[in-house]
């Protein structure tokens, strides 16, 4: 190997790359890193021979997401392969060079395609940011399957679990969690995996911090409009709960977290399981 080319191949150490992805397994190892892996290994996310398509938005959690991915990748014992998707519904022109922008600070090499999302939901007076998220996971499905993908991995993070669960019981009259990996209903073979799972969206934001990076908080015309639809109202309002929770029991995250790994059926009334009702005694009456 000649000196020129052992000189192009040796990383940048001074670019934001190298440096974000050199503090993800030092400064944050314990903090991010350590959660990335275990929640990959315990829940089985990952297996040899994936094609796994990796949703970038623009925004700081599937930004970290994206980092830890292509490092995984890089080392892991087992091969399987990582793509990075980007679905533009509408961006604004800064919008979406802001998402270039910070893709190529982090050199990771993103493959966009476009929809008419934003077009769609400004039409709908009700519950908008529902109706876009359905819509964005099925383009997001079908891209990825057409990447040749079987699964697709989305950014959301342990402080996303413990808020849908709030929110269900608060609002949505239902106890339910989020599922580490779910398979597809309408793309067979298909499987959305949240290798964030155990990363807490504090330190997501501290990692973004600590290395200077500006991602997009929420790039929808909604936001851009000051219309704030009741979804994201609630989850702020879930937000300002659990700090208050905090304040006088500073583990009411990590047990509401771990009462969705241990649910006493025995003590519900009634239950749902695979979208059939099971209420109360109805058990009894069919012998079950």
């Amino acid at each position: 190997m000649n000196e020129e080319t052992t000189k192009t191949s040796r990383p940048n150490e001074t670019g934001t790359a190298y440096l974000a992805t050199r503090s993800l397994l030092k400064t944050y190892r314990k903090r991010i890193w350590s959660p990335f892996v275990s929640a990959i290994k315990e829940y089985g996310l990952i297996k040899e021979g994936d094609r796994i398509a990796v949703c970038m938005s623009g925004g700081k959690d599937s930004a970290v997401l994206a980092v830890l991915m292509k490092q995984l990748q890089r080392y892991s014992d087992y091969p399987f392969e990582v793509c990075y998707i980007v679905m533009d519904p509408g961006y604004s022109a800064a919008n979406r060079a802001k998402i270039c922008e910070n893709a190529e600070k982090l050199e990771i090499p993103i493959d966009i395609f476009e929809t008419n999302i934003f077009g769609v939901t400004e039409k709908t007076e009700k519950n908008p940011c529902y109706l876009c998220a359905r819509m964005r996971r099925g383009h997001l499905y079908s891209y990825a399957e057409s990447k040749g993908c079987n699964k697709i991995a989305l950014g959301h993070h342990f402080s996303d679990v413990i808020e849908t669960t709030l929110m269900g019981m608060l609002w949505g009259a239902q106890i339910q969690g989020m599922l580490p990996k779910l398979p597809s209903t309408n793309y067979p073979g298909m499987e959305l995996i949240r290798p964030l799972y155990k990363v807490h969206e504090d330190d997501i934001i501290s990692w973004a911090k600590h290395n200077s990076l500006d991602f997009l908080a929420c790039a929808c015309r909604m936001t851009e409009s000051e219309v704030m639809d009741e979804d994201k109202s609630k989850r702020r309002e879930t937000k300002r709960l659990i700090r208050e929770l905090k304040k006088t029991n500073p583990d009411v995250e990590k047990n509401i977290f771990n009462s969705i790994h241990m649910a006493n059926v025995d003590t519900m009334v009634g239950y749902k399981l695979h979208g059939v009702k099971h209420p109360w005694g109805a058990d009894e009456e069919n012998g079950d």
